[in-house]
């Protein structure tokens, strides 16, 4: 009906920008947006757990890193179909979460090369643990406050 009462009007298809037709045609319902949201962070979540599983078999490291890292990289993603892909990466690159976002990104890459092409287990574990971190600290980021209430708690039990 939009598209009609738009040709009728003297606004065809061509004067619309690129941009608003991509948002136009990607347009889900909230109902779909929730239940892709649920799919992505559970799939997140399971192969990040089968990953963890996977580490304790012989050469499971490689297995644990492309695994734990594809499993990271689900629930980042099923952001997106809460907010919207654009939205999402804009937030990731604000100012408050851009050294986080950093971060996370390069310990994504990094796991895959130390596990797969450097074949060094150790380093790959190590940027595991950095990737966790580094996604807690991103997550955190969302929580109002949050970030200021674990540096006062990590300070105060250093002190």
């Amino acid at each position: 009906m939009e598209k009609l009462r738009r040709v009728l009007s003297g606004q065809d298809d061509e004067e619309q920008g690129l941009t608003a037709q991509v948002l136009e045609a990607s347009s889900l319902s909230y109902n779909t947006r929730l239940k892709w949201f649920v799919i992505c962070f559970v799939s997140g979540i399971f192969f990040s757990v089968l990953g963890t599983g996977l580490l304790w078999l012989p050469g499971g490291i490689k297995l644990f890193a492309v695994f734990y890292t594809f499993g990271n990289l689900a629930a980042l993603a099923s952001t997106c179909f809460l907010m919207g892909p654009v939205k999402q990466l804009k937030k990731m690159f604000e100012t408050t979460r851009l050294l986080a976002t950093i971060i996370m990104l390069l310990c994504f890459i990094l796991t895959l090369c130390a596990a797969l092409w450097w074949h060094k287990k150790g380093l790959a574990l190590l940027f595991c643990i950095l990737q966790f971190l580094s996604m807690t600290w991103y997550s955190l980021s969302y929580i109002p406050y949050a970030r200021d209430a674990v540096i006062k708690c990590c300070s105060s039990l250093v002190s």
